[in-house]
């Protein structure tokens, strides 16, 4: 489903389904609703593929203060995709670079990526 925000928004959506039904000569069956209110979901959906990887979540853990840090970052959200099927880890790992991180920071990162085991 998608959620719009704008009646542009909707419209620039409108546009670009019907240009990919023509491509694909079939129907797109995303469903379109106005943005209303989003919900976060509960701590045990929060970053569930990465979950199943003990380890590498376990080492994800170790440079962040809290849960909620760990469960808000852009790392984890990525790397959660990742475990589910979409990116690469060398494209993640080189992406990081373009962060706009502290070095320190961007250091620590790489380090625990290179150090990740699934």
């Amino acid at each position: 489903m998608l959620l719009i925000h704008s009646e542009q928004q909707e419209k620039t959506i409108a546009k670009l389904k019907r240009e990919w039904e023509s491509r694909l000569n079939g129907t797109i069956q995303t469903e379109m609703k106005p943005y209303k209110t989003f919900y976060i979901a509960e701590n045990y959906h929060q970053k569930y593929f990465l979950k199943r990887y003990q380890k590498a979540a376990e080492t994800l853990r170790t440079i962040f203060p809290d849960e909620e840090s760990f469960t808000d970052a852009t790392i984890t959200a990525r790397l959660n995709g990742f475990v589910k099927g979409y990116g690469r880890l060398n494209d993640i790992k080189e992406e990081i670079r373009y962060w706009g991180l502290e070095s320190n920071r961007l250091n620590q990162l790489s380090a625990v990526l290179n150090r990740l085991r699934w």
